[in-house]
């Protein structure tokens, strides 16, 4: 684990993403060997994840979005969306796999999936590339994890900071989401040079 500054790390780096993502991909080739999945993700974090993880498998999959808002109390935390933009597809019959970059409380994905089973898809998995289980409030089975996540905040590779960061091709974390709210600097080592700044490569092949 590289260390920048007391508060800012590289938590999983750029080579490390790249091969758990291509066996996630492999997992779920095998997964639905002769089938075409509709692969679901909620804009815009999970828009990197699912670009590479469609191309880590042979399969001919299906692409559809979704967007939400949060509204009334404490917002996304207490899982109360309202639904901006609904799927194109009707997943009647449909094998559909959610792919989430990151599940924390899980009100807000146990919402969502209950929304999609009520449409009764052949079979509805989910695919994650963080879960911040130390935060879980709701139940979820989540059938594909790239990285378990510790109770920490976390920016690149699709996820951002007030709109900033997320073509970092690592994943950085800081301690709480107020460091960087208070310290935006912190991450200027990463947006100005990421090459430079990834952490390590694994020897492993």
């Amino acid at each position: 684990m590289a260390l920048v500054t007391p508060e800012a790390r590289i938590l999983f780096g750029e080579d490390e993403i790249r091969r758990r993502v291509r066996d996630l991909g492999a997992d779920i080739g095998r997964e639905y060997a002769g089938r075409s999945p509709l692969l679901v993700t909620v804009l815009k974090g999970a828009v990197i994840f699912l670009a590479d993880l469609i191309r880590a498998t042979d399969l001919d999959v299906g692409l559809d979005f979704m967007s939400i808002s949060s509204y009334g109390g404490s917002g996304r935390a207490a899982g109360v969306v309202r639904i901006l933009k609904d799927l194109d597809e009707d997943i009647t019959g449909r094998d559909v796999i959610v792919v989430e970059d990151i599940i924390d409380t899980g009100l807000t994905l146990s919402y969502l999936l209950g929304s999609l089973r009520a449409r009764s898809p052949a079979s509805l998995e989910v695919c994650a590339l963080l879960d911040r289980s130390v935060r879980r409030i709701a139940p979820i089975d989540i059938r594909w994890v790239g990285f378990d996540l510790p109770d920490v905040f976390v920016v690149g590779y699709g996820l951002d900071h007030q709109g900033r960061f997320r073509n970092l091709p690592f994943i950085v974390a800081v301690d709480r989401q107020s460091t960087l709210d208070e310290h935006p600097e912190l991450l200027a080592p990463f947006e100005a040079e990421p090459s430079t700044a990834a952490a390590p490569a694994d020897p492993r092949p």
